[in-house]
Parts: structure tokens; sequence; C-alpha cells
């Protein structure tokens, strides 16, 4: 008789010990409403509270439950892709921790993978979040798609159900800036989503603010798209011919003799506008030349500190 395929539930942990004992609970229970075998994998992402200690007894309580701690706070994108290098499912269940991405909704994901897909977005129909960082989140996906001549659906986030071929996959790019939902994205397989409900967050705030969210939506942009260079590629020509133009049109007038002396203004003018596209320029291929230097480092995205597997 086949069994079931087993998931693994990975879920990154900032700062939340008062959530993570709900959050076991109710992928418990849908676990148990499926009645397939599971595996937990917690990763804190160097907490400042006593998250870590939350996760390590709830490791201790359930056989199932595999926590590790990284050394410092990378981030939740190298989060998640720890926690994915740890899980073993033929399944992945990612979702994050606050209770947004409700585990309930698992069992409509689980099922449409039955269909033959092997990656179940969850599609959230109306997001719980604040109209700043809604509009955020839309104004960085017409970016985003604009600058990589890609499809992205802002009302999609980590939250999904992916087949272990998947996951292998991802986990085999080797890009510095990581950015879960984009690799997902950028990897194709058979692909579909459906719509969840989204939840309010059951205590607490978001650890990512605005400045971080900005840095965030930046790095990624510059490390899928190299398409702001050919756009200033574009503009420099267009200044060229700009000023090819201009420079004719001068001339002409000169030999007409319409100009005896040549404007002051409009020689500070050109000199400031000039410089100021050329600074430009060399500054987004620095930016470039940068993230190139950081890949060349190829320094790890994340360090495992500690593991509750190692003290079985």
């Amino acid at each position: 008789m086949k069994t079931s395929p087993k998931i693994s539930f990975v879920s990154p942990v900032y700062n939340a010990e008062r959530i993570i004992v709900k959050l076991v609970d109710e992928i418990v229970l849908v676990t148990e409403k499926l009645a397939v075998s599971y595996e937990i994998v917690l990763v804190d992402d160097r907490s400042s509270d006593a998250s870590w200690e939350v996760m390590k007894d709830l490791a201790k309580k359930n056989k199932h439950i595999t926590s590790i701690r990284l050394s410092r706070n990378f981030g939740q994108h190298p989060a998640i892709m720890a926690g994915l290098s740890q899980s073993k499912g033929d399944w992945v269940v990612v979702l994050d921790c606050d209770l947004q991405d409700q585990p309930k909704e698992v069992e409509k994901l689980f099922n449409k993978t039955k269909e033959g897909f092997d990656i179940v977005l969850a599609k959230r129909f109306q997001r719980r979040d604040s109209f700043f960082k809604k509009t955020c989140s839309k104004l960085f996906s017409k970016i985003y798609i604009y600058l990589t001549d890609t499809n992205f659906d802002n009302t999609i986030a980590n939250f999904g159900i992916y087949n272990a071929k998947v996951i292998n996959a991802v986990l085999s790019m080797d890009d510095y800036i990581k950015s879960f939902p984009l690799f997902i994205n950028w990897v194709g397989f058979n692909t579909t989503s459906i719509a969840v409900e989204h939840a309010p967050r059951h205590s607490g705030k978001s650890s990512y603010t605005y400045s971080k969210l900005l840095r965030l939506a930046f790095n990624t942009i510059i490390s899928f798209s190299n398409k702001p260079l050919k756009l200033f590629v574009k503009f420099g020509l267009l200044i060229s011919l700009l000023s090819f133009l201009f420079g004719i049109y001068t001339l002409y007038k000169y030999l007409k003799g319409e100009i005896t002396v040549l404007g002051y203004s409009s020689l500070i003018i050109s000199i400031w506008f000039l410089s100021g596209v050329i600074i430009t320029i060399m500054g987004v291929i620095g930016i470039y030349i940068g993230k190139i230097f950081d890949q060349s480092k190829n320094r790890d995205s994340y360090i495992i500190d500690k593991s509750t597997k190692d003290a079985l």
C-alpha cells in the first residue's frame, strides 16, 4: 500500500516567542486531518527574545520538530533557505511564523497538488497588511515586472507547497542575494495558485522596517535584472542625439551671424546636467560591480549555529 507523501513545514522565526507554540499546534492539527507524516523545521534568525528557548522546548516534546539557530541575523530569506536545506519531505510547505499564513489553508494547497502540480502558491485575496505596505508591494511588483520582463504577482509571497525537486532546484541556485518567491518564479515547473485567507498578524509587529523593505527591493531588482544598465545606455544615446542636433542648430545660427557671444548660462547648465548623468551612470555600474564582488567572495548566505538534531 502506497503511503501518503511526507510534508515538511519550514518556517523562519524572529522574535516570535508568543506565537511559535500556536503555530506548531495548528500545523499538527492540519497534518492529523490530512493523515500524513510530517516534520516541522523552525529556523531562528537569531532572535533577541526567548524564541530559541521555546523552540528547543518544542523539539524536546515533539520528535517531528527540528529547531535550528543561525549564527547571526541573516534575514528572512536566508533563514528560509537554511530551513529548506534541512527539510526531507516529498513536499515542502513554506510559511511565515506570524500566523498570517494560516496552517489550516495547507489542506487546500496539498489537495491541489494531486492534480499534478509541482508548485501550488497561496494567493492572498484579502491582504491584512497596512495600506502603505500593500501600496509599496504593488509598486515593487510593477517595477520588477518592467525591469525583468517577467510576471510577478504581489498577492503571492512565501506561502505555498513545493515538490522536493523544486526545492532542490532552488537550493542549487548560488545567488548571493536570496529571494525565495523570486527563485520559485524563476525555476518554473508546473505551477498554479489558489486563493487563501490571509489573517491579521497574531501578535507583535513585523520586523521589516520600511528601510529594510526598500533595501530588499533594491537588492532584489539589481540581482535579478540588468535592465537598468540597458536603460542608461538608451538614455545616453538619446542625450548624444539631442546634443548632436543642438550642435547642428547652433552651428547653423552661427553661420547666419545670429550668434556673436556664446551663452554662459547654457554652458554651465550643460556641464552640470551632463556631469549628473555621467555620475549617475557610473554609480549604477558601480553597484553592479559591487554585487559581482559580493558574489565572487562565495560566502555562505547563512551559517547554522545550533540544531536540536545535534542533541539527539
